[in-house]
């Protein structure tokens, strides 16, 4: 296993170099904030593919050379992919929290109807100074909360970790409620917007009307879609991973896949928290049976797993409330605190990419 495919920045650093990574990382919150924090997750997706396929590559001239490899790639997949320019828990949730400032404070500059502007992470906010500040704020913030999860050696994925608790305290800051009320039965009834229920929201004085219920994709809620997405993806990262030893390639392609949704082909599924934990489930298999075909299997029931509590956790924390709060993260968060528990008690022989 390449454990050079990804180095997250570390806690123990000076000054100097935490203060270079502090500025550096309100730049990159900003700079979600003006492209959008889908884009910016786009570019990440684009960074981390080339960052593996280079630590691929430098791993066979290493074979072939007898020469160490994986500098290069893991400064492209670590430092700048996962770190302070495109770490999602920088770039990509600046973006989320000035989306939900812009919310509050510009409701005109959504649309009258549909969903909440808040949720709106595919809109770009240029160079509108205030909207940038809070990208920036909450960038800086991602590397802060990052950083410390991991000195305190939370066992999940720390960036995923990061993630969902910059969202929730955007969501305190802005006023907006932690979950909301729920319209059907539960917050886990999609049913009023299957009926095409609605319901009418003031923010800054203006007048919306909304979906009473808003899944966070509505081509991609359904139980059963939910469940076949997680087990496809979940083999195919499992796949990637057993022909290359990267966790993260899957992920890269999942994420760049994103462009055609930002693009608006319709029904392009998400998929980066069902190929990376399908590769973490091969993994899994691989360090206890060994089988090729009891790794996809497993990679598969883990893409499902993935799969299925990003669209339970988006049922609680998104669809309710008036931001995004992202499902993948949620997920991925879920998942990696059940394999470090496995790990703990002995269970499995490896914690996959996690630094236990």
């Amino acid at each position: 296993m390449n454990e050079l495919m990804l180095q997250l920045p570390v806690i123990d650093m000076g000054a100097e170099a935490f203060a270079v990574l502090f500025i550096t990382a309100l730049a990159g919150g900003a700079f979600g904030a003006a492209i959008g924090a889908l884009p910016a997750f786009i570019f990440t997706g684009f960074v981390v593919f080339l960052g593996e396929g280079l630590a691929i590559l430098e791993g066979n001239l290493a074979t072939l050379s007898g020469i160490p490899g994986g500098e290069v790639a893991t400064g492209l997949t670590g430092v700048i992919g996962f770190g302070a320019i495109t770490g999602p828990h920088i770039a990509f949730a600046g973006g989320v929290a000035a989306s939900a400032y812009a919310g509050k404070k510009y409701p005109e500059m959504g649309p009258e109807e549909g969903y909440h502007f808040g949720k709106e992470i595919t809109y770009a906010f240029g160079t509108k100074p205030d909207i940038l500040a809070v990208g920036a704020l909450f960038g800086g913030l991602g590397a802060i909360i990052n950083q410390i999860a991991i000195g305190l050696g939370f066992p999940t994925d720390t960036i995923a970790l990061t993630v969902f608790l910059s969202a929730m305290i955007a969501r305190v800051v802005f006023s907006y409620p932690l979950i909301g009320s729920a319209a059907g039965n539960s917050l886990l009834d999609m049913s009023p917007f299957e009926r095409g229920e609605e319901r009418v929201a003031t923010d800054g004085g203006v007048e919306t009307v909304r979906p009473a219920t808003e899944p966070w994709l509505p081509h991609q809620y359904k139980w059963s879609g939910v469940t076949v997405i997680g087990l496809v993806g979940g083999i195919l990262g499992g796949y990637i991973w057993l022909k290359t030893g990267s966790f993260f390639l899957g992920y890269g392609i999942s994420a760049m896949s994103l462009l055609f949704l930002n693009l608006g082909v319709e029904k392009i599924p998400v998929t980066h928290h069902i190929t990376l934990m399908g590769a973490s489930g091969a993994a899994v298999a691989a360090a206890t049976v060994g089988s090729p075909i009891a790794i996809l299997l497993a990679a598969g029931v883990f893409g499902a797993l993935s799969g299925l509590l990003g669209e339970l956790t988006q049922r609680i924390f998104y669809s309710h409330s008036g931001t995004h709060v992202d499902p993948p993260a949620m997920a991925i968060v879920l998942v990696t605190v059940l394999i470090a528990v496995l790990y703990f008690a002995g269970v499995i022989p490896t914690s996959v990419y996690l630094p236990l």
